[in-house]
């Protein structure tokens, strides 16, 4: 899968909690999903990819999940 179609439907995850009140909750969802739903081969790419880009443009959600 594309570098760029991970960060898409990640942003998109985190974007679907961004009604929860509760930040921490929020990134709880997010890393939830991450994990339930992607294979480790895509959060490893995801993973790589934030290396590479600092994170740039993915939302902070998303980094603190995985971080």
């Amino acid at each position: 899968m594309s570098n760029d179609s991970l960060v898409k439907m990640a942003n998109q995850i985190a974007h679907y909690f961004d009604s929860e009140p509760n930040r921490a909750l929020a990134v709880q969802g997010v890393r939830q999903h991450l994990h339930s739903f992607w294979t480790p081969s895509m959060r490893r790419q995801l993973l790589a990819w934030i290396d590479d880009h600092a994170g740039e443009g993915l939302d902070p959600k998303v980094k603190e999940a995985l971080g």
